[in-house]
């Protein structure tokens, strides 16, 4: 009789060993898909890259003679990728006026290098667009420097 008891005592640990299981599994499942599904439900929507400008007329701007410090000089002519959302060819008037404020008074070993002369060109072509951008339309989207000589 007494292995009559432990087999029976065993057996109701047993199921519910296994029902403790089964419960444990079906809340993890339902811990794990709410999670996922929640996150699909309330994660950020990611913005939508707008398409690039298309590329329109190209216009040659005048070469300009800026001041650098220490009584050098920069001579740089340049030349405005405008849109196809531009009526007309952009005047180039805005464009220089920034070029102007951009490099005056910058020392000359500043320009001097590749990384430096394209840094600040990456900034010039910022404003430039900004400066072009009408009710969120882009009318310029580069710039070209045909001319960049440093005395």
């Amino acid at each position: 009789m007494a292995k009559d008891d432990k087999t029976t005592e065993d057996a109701p640990a047993k199921g519910g060993k296994k029902k403790l299981i089964m419960i444990i599994a079906i809340a993890l499942v339902a811990l794990i898909g709410g999670g996922a599904g929640g996150y699909m439900i309330f994660a950020p929507k990611k913005a939508t890259a707008e398409p690039p400008p298309t590329p329109g007329v190209v216009s040659v701007l005048d070469a300009i003679t800026i001041n650098l410090a220490d009584g050098h000089y920069l001579k740089l002519k340049m030349t405005l990728q405008a849109t196809t959302e531009a009526a007309e060819a952009p005047d180039g008037s805005k464009a220089l006026d920034i070029a102007i404020e951009e490099y005056s008074g910058r020392k000359m070993d500043e320009l001097m290098s590749n990384a430096e002369r394209d840094r600040t060109k990456k900034e010039l072509v910022a404003k430039v667009v900004k400066a072009y951008t009408v009710e969120k339309k882009k009318e310029v989207m580069d710039i070209y420097f045909t001319t960049f000589v440093i005395q």
